[in-house]
């Protein structure tokens, strides 16, 4: 639950899943940098013109550069560069189901997806997950009993959980994708700021499925951007893709695209997430000091999934927080079925001004956690 407009100035929002030092002094330089090279070519009167399709070729050139350290050697060919990665997963779903057709996901999983089901009338079908994500006989149940049409893994840092999946589950998630003729859509937001995970199921050229890889530049270097890259399996058409980003948004902002573009080519962007890196091991150690230790969260994960006791109200613990100046989200806000499993509230780390400020919230939280009160059950007779 994200705070209102209006009590911004004086709280901390720990709701959302946002990149840390979006107000430091070396984002805004460079951002300088990105907007005095974008500034060069205004002149050619090409920038601020239609943009539909796959992209320029110097920005899927910049894309295959930034998509290298996950997948290894990729086609610019195979590349389409999006406005966000939500904007790609509605794409997708579009392009590869139907209405009433139905996508296996994790029982936990990222709210874009709940609400581009739910828009575009299609089902989601809960897979149970254990530490490490989604479990393969959990699918390949859900397979024979429901048989979806699509599959959707955050496989690195999952949201909301945190769990990273090893290689051995993604090649065992890809075997059953395989068995039962499932196109697989990998959301990989966090890849590059774990620094550890084990090589995104794409990267496996002999899977035997289809998988569409989304990569988004908006949680390791700035939402702002509103860029995100769409890598399209070899021998799999793109048309019913780009039909489908044009019907839905037309083109990203051009500008927006160069900047990214620039950043990558000149090295700024993979300088920016070492530092985003560095900074979130720091925040995390904060998280680590003041949240309890059944809190799950990765070295340099943005966020923190913290199950609570049973009995605790999680609902009006949320409301307590809103009124201490905290936004936090609730374990609904991610799950496929009613009721949740379990009771859980996920804190992202990167909203605080500074580590000061962090540290404040986090201490304040720990408090209201140590008094909150116990869900009421009326007895019945």
């Amino acid at each position: 639950i994200a705070l209102s407009a209006g009590n911004r100035s004086t709280s901390v929002d720990l709701s959302m899943n946002i990149p840390p030092l979006l107000g430091s002094a070396p984002f805004a330089q460079g951002m300088e940098a990105g907007f005095q090279h974008v500034g060069q070519q205004l002149g050619q009167g090409e920038l601020m013109s239609y943009h539909v399709g796959a992209g320029t070729r110097e920005d899927r050139a910049a894309a295959v550069q930034w998509l290298a350290p996950m997948l290894g050697t990729v086609g610019t060919d195979q590349v389409v560069i999006c406005p966000g990665a939500q904007t790609a997963l509605c794409a997708l779903i579009l392009a590869r189901t139907q209405p009433g057709e139905l996508i296996a996901a994790e029982q936990l999983t990222y709210p874009g997806l709940l609400a581009a089901a739910r828009v575009l009338q299609r089902g989601v079908v809960p897979v149970a997950m254990d530490a490490e994500g989604m479990l393969p006989e959990a699918l390949e149940e859900a397979c024979q009993l429901r048989r979806p049409r699509l599959l959707y893994l955050v496989p690195t840092i999952q949201n909301p959980t945190t769990a990273t999946m090893s290689a051995q589950r993604r090649q065992a998630l890809l075997a059953v994708a395989k068995r039962h003729d499932l196109t697989v859509i990998e959301d990989d937001p966090y890849w590059l700021l774990a620094g550890d995970a084990a090589p995104p199921l794409a990267a496996h050229r002999d899977a035997g499925c289809p998988v569409y890889y989304i990569s988004t530049l908006s949680k390791c270097l700035a939402p702002g951007l509103r860029t995100a890259y769409l890598v399209v399996p070899a021998g799999e058409p793109m048309e019913p893709v780009l039909d489908a980003l044009r019907a839905i948004a037309l083109m990203p902002t051009q500008s927006m695209v160069a900047v990214a573009s620039q950043w990558i080519r000149s090295g700024q962007a993979q300088d920016m997430v070492q530092r985003f890196q560095q900074e979130l091991r720091e925040r995390q150690a904060i998280a680590a000091r003041y949240l309890p230790t059944r809190a799950q969260a990765h070295p340099a994960g943005l966020h923190v999934w913290l199950p609570l006791p049973p009995r605790l109200d999680q609902y009006r613990l949320i409301q307590a927080a809103q009124e201490q100046g905290l936004g936090i989200a609730s374990s609904d806000a991610f799950s496929v079925e009613e009721p949740p499993p379990g009771n859980a509230i996920r804190l992202s780390l990167g909203g605080a001004v500074d580590q000061g400020a962090l540290a404040g919230a986090l201490a304040k939280l720990n408090e209201i956690l140590s008094e909150a009160p116990e869900a009421r059950h009326n007895a019945i007779v």
